[in-house]
């Protein structure tokens, strides 16, 4: 497990939004007064959607659906996300703490199984304190943190007693690859140490008697265009970490973006059948056996809800 250092500019306590560092970023932007971050956010608590969502792992969504959250912006930027309209903060609506912790109370209402936070690293304070409202009006399900995995620690250790399970990211090896498709050269340290802060904190994936995730954590690692290399490499960093007391989830459903990157020609193409089916042998032989994978036509699916405010207004 690599060394989590105590005393860097990354592990300063997440305070207020004058100076913010919730991400590795750390722009320092004041956002108290209004002002936008790296990740595109103010200081509004901006929400795209609140719904039961199916396409998550199984222990996740179960039949019932996981009460997922989408949040607008993104302190990452990724040049092929499918979730653009959030990341780059077109959609969503302003909405009080308050009003956060009563939509944790209403996805519980709906029967959902957990409440799924999905990129809300530029929220994290609000977070905790919806968090710790809606427990204290009768609010029992587990948090889970979906999360690109670029990940400050200070944020992932002031989350401890907030979340319960972490889905996180683990998308490059590479900090050339991270950085032409994230402008993240930093990015395989970053998620490297997140993980294993992660993982240190929330301890072994644990499901219950139903099958459904309670704490630990899943790791993703999306196969990307002509990246075999670098996702066998992904995977390794995360098993020597976590060995087979995480759950590694392989995804084969990246999909071209509708209008090609500018000098990316790679990311316009599928990912191979064959690469992805010889990184599920890589899963295999390195004796994994908390794992999902994905059908090769997954792809041609969409996972992508309508961020259309659903669940976001007051009833």
């Amino acid at each position: 497990m690599p060394e989590i250092p105590e005393n860097t500019s990354l592990n300063s306590p997440p305070s207020e939004l004058t100076a913010c560092r919730l991400c590795p970023r750390a722009c320092q932007t004041n956002r108290a007064v209004g002002k936008r971050g790296v990740c595109g956010a103010d200081d509004t608590l901006q929400v795209a959607r609140a719904a039961l969502h199916f396409w998550e792992e199984p222990p996740i969504s179960g039949e019932n659906g996981s009460g997922t959250v989408f949040f607008a912006n993104c302190p990452l930027h990724c040049c092929y996300c499918q979730n653009a309209e959030i990341s780059e903060g077109r959609v969503g609506r302003a909405i009080s703490i308050q009003r956060l912790a009563d939509i944790f109370l209403e996805l519980q209402e709906q029967g959902a199984l957990n409440i799924n936070l999905v990129t809300a690293s530029q929220y994290a304070l609000q977070v905790i304190e919806a968090a710790a409202a809606a427990r204290q009006s009768g609010m029992r399900l587990p948090i889970v943190w979906n999360s690109s995995g670029y990940e400050a620690i200070t944020t992932i250790r002031a989350l401890r007693g907030t979340v319960d399970a972490w889905l996180m990211d683990f998308r490059y090896a590479s900090p050339e690859l991270a950085r032409r498709y994230s402008q993240a050269p930093d990015y395989p340290q970053v998620a490297e140490m997140a993980v294993a802060a992660a993982f240190e904190q929330s301890g072994s994936y644990r499901l219950n008697a139903a099958g459904h995730l309670t704490s630990g954590l899943v790791v993703r690692f999306l196969l990307l265009p002509g990246q075999l290399d670098d996702a066998v490499r992904c995977l390794n960093t995360v098993f020597e970490i976590c060995g087979d007391q995480a759950c590694y989830s392989l995804m084969s459903q990246y999909t071209p973006p509708a209008k090609a990157v500018p000098n990316m020609p790679e990311l316009s193409e599928p990912v191979s059948q064959r690469d992805y089916n010889w990184l599920i042998d890589h899963a295999l032989d390195l004796g994994i056996s908390n794992s999902f994978m994905q059908e090769g036509t997954c792809a041609e699916a969409s996972f992508i809800p309508p961020f259309d405010l659903t669940g976001v207004l007051q009833r």
